[in-house]
């Protein structure tokens, strides 16, 4: 099992950007993917970003295709989500999310076995 603790969220007006962090303990960070996903208001969880454990494999949901960038340090234990050109929409908790298997990078969030507790992400129009 893996501990994540996420931080960066906060307020910020449309068009701003934020950069999110997780920083993972408990087992080898770097065999493992690591992926973002949020959760707004009355709707299900979702796919934001997932990153291979190197960085040379990437996925995008379409929504936040070219303004959201996931890159990690592993030297860190850390996964980062950076946010650009934010819109309201884009207001939720996200949560980075570690893998049941090494070396995948799924984009299903029934393939997640750890999760952190969340960050609030609120874009004002």
């Amino acid at each position: 099992q893996v501990q994540l603790v996420e931080s960066g969220g906060g307020l910020v007006q449309a068009g701003g950007s934020l950069r999110l962090s997780c920083a993972a303990s408990g087992r080898s960070f770097s065999t493992y993917g690591m992926g973002w996903f949020r959760q707004a208001p009355g709707k299900e969880r979702e796919f934001v970003a997932a990153i291979s454990t190197r960085g040379g494999t990437i996925y995008y949901a379409d929504s936040v295709k070219g303004r959201f960038t996931i890159s990690r340090d592993n030297a860190k234990n850390t996964v980062y989500l950076q946010m650009n050109s934010l819109k309201a929409e884009d207001t939720a908790v996200y949560y980075c999310a570690a893998p049941s298997r090494p070396f995948s990078v799924p984009t299903g969030q029934n393939d997640y076995g750890s999760w952190g507790q969340g960050t609030q992400v609120t874009v004002s129009s």
